[in-house]
């Protein structure tokens, strides 16, 4: 059972944002932990300022554990990012198992 998740924020110009998952990180195995982390995910996005993007999307490319892994694109889209930073999405999960997500800005050349 995965206790943290880290993932860079990458913008996908005209399509939205993809998660790229830090090294050492990856989305639990268990569905139920992957609805309960993909949650936590959407929710800290809302709370920084992310909005839902108009560009249509393939429902069959998107699913939790492809977006949690990087593999599909989010469709939502970024607030204005202060320059010469990026955005993580950094994730730790209580000891009732429960997923409290933010998000946070580093340097750019952090990575």
């Amino acid at each position: 059972m995965s206790e943290r998740y880290a993932a860079r924020v990458i913008e996908v110009p005209d399509e939205g944002i993809r998660l790229h998952p830090v090294k050492g990180s990856a989305p639990p195995g268990q569905p139920t932990e992957v609805n309960l982390l993909g949650m936590a995910v959407a929710l800290a996005l809302g709370a920084a300022g992310y909005e839902h993007h108009p560009a249509l999307r393939d429902p069959r490319l998107q699913t939790l554990e492809a977006l949690l892994a990087g593999e599909a694109v989010m469709p939502w889209r970024p607030p204005a990012a202060g320059a010469g930073t990026a955005a993580y999405v950094e994730c730790e999960r209580s000891g009732s198992g429960v997923f409290t997500c933010s998000v946070r800005h580093r340097p750019a050349d952090e990575g």
